[in-house]
């Protein structure tokens, strides 16, 4: 019989290694998956026998389905998919460069979407398993200088609820992760602005541990974070066109 693991994607660093690190703990068969396959060794060989590594850029055409063809060719079947792989980028649309931002629409909206549909006919075969999308609290408005960004977390959410309510009874579980701003690399790829960003920023460990909670317990959204939990509502209680112009002003 196929071994159940968790696969992990985006696992080489920040909130990816974190997930990794608190599934081995509790005991997870785990399949760690990004592009860089010295951090995925070296991350590896710290969680011990039960990590795998698996080098892929999943941005890239048809790389979703050769990854689970090589994860069936191991004799592993995905019992937890953790849908972690993206990046954001900060600038105006017009001039960050397009095929930067394809790649991230690539990435953030496209693998994941990939990776769900393959994973879920097992799942629901065996009437089991999880789904752990990461979307952000930027998935719940406009962001002006985050644009693009903050459209495909909006599309992450989006796509996670409904599969949620799809699935309900059907013994699989699935969550959207959105957490605010969190001290791992990503402000750095973004190039969000230092400071403020850091000052708004929540520590890898509590976003994770409240994303592996949240599928625990098969809660549509889980949001860390009482800041985050506001600002996440924000568009209930403020027009849309005052939350745009919040957003804009934070200058990230």
């Amino acid at each position: 019989m196929p071994k159940p693991v968790t696969l992990i994607t985006g696992a080489s660093s920040g909130l990816g290694a974190e997930f990794a690190r608190q599934c081995a703990r509790r005991g997870d068969e785990i399949l760690l998956v990004a592009r860089r396959q010295d951090r995925l060794e070296k991350l590896a060989a710290e969680l011990g026998g039960k990590a795998h590594v698996l080098v892929a850029d999943l941005a890239t055409t048809g790389a979703s389905a050769r990854l689970l063809s090589e994860i069936e060719r191991r004799g592993f079947s995905v019992e937890i998919l953790i849908n972690n792989a993206g990046f954001g980028l900060a600038g105006t649309f017009a001039e960050l460069p397009l095929e930067r931002q394809s790649e991230m629409i690539d990435l953030n909206i496209k693998a994941l979407t990939e990776l769900t549909h393959l994973v879920l006919p097992g799942m629901i075969a065996r009437r089991s398993g999880g789904i752990l999308n990461i979307a952000s609290t930027g998935a719940f408005q406009a962001g002006p200088g985050f644009g693009v960004y903050f459209a495909t977390k909006a599309y992450v959410l989006s796509f996670t609820e409904a599969l949620h309510q799809e699935l309900k009874g059907s013994g699989v579980r699935v969550s959207a992760l959105c957490p605010g701003p969190t001290r791992t690399e990503f402000g750095a790829v973004a190039g969000a602005r230092g400071e403020r960003f850091d000052r708004l920023a929540a520590g890898a460990g509590g976003v994770v541990s409240a994303g592996l909670k949240g599928l625990e317990a098969n809660r549509a959204v889980a949001i860390p974070g009482l800041t985050n939990k506001i600002s996440a509502q924000s568009n209930r209680f403020l027009p849309r066109a005052l939350v745009r112009r919040i957003v804009a002003a934070l200058k990230l």
